[in-house]
């Protein structure tokens, strides 16, 4: 084979080898979502439907959710986003990323009820 032909060929197996393996690593978070659905579970659907899941049916693939009062059944599929559970009431809250507000060194008082020095 040419070696001008070698390089472009191994770029582009190279391309396609690289877009299979992030879809493969999307799907399988996609996958891992879905089975971490729970009843209580509130999500969002691509369709942009927010609701709280009533129920889950692994072997069918579906969920039924509740807007409202309203129950819907979805493919497992068509769930886009699992919103995080906010803590109970009484559940102690820790944040450890909080850190002192910087106060600047020198404040400087101005009067402004005094001309402006020339």
């Amino acid at each position: 084979m040419n070696a001008n032909l070698i390089l472009p060929l191994i770029l582009i197996v190279g391309m396609f080898w690289f877009m299979n393996r992030q879809q493969k690593k999307q799907r399988a978070a996609q996958e891992e979502r879905q089975n971490s659905l729970e009843k209580g579970s509130e999500v969002v659907t691509i369709g942009g439907l927010h609701a709280v899941v009533d129920s889950v049916d692994k072997v069918a693939k579906t969920v039924d959710l509740d807007a409202e009062g309203v129950i819907l059944t979805f493919d497992l599929a068509a769930i886009r986003t699992i919103k995080p559970k906010a803590p109970a009431a009484g559940e102690k809250v820790v944040v450890d990323d909080l850190k002192p507000a910087e106060t600047p060194a020198e404040d400087k008082i101005v009067n402004t009820n005094e001309p402006a020095d020339k």
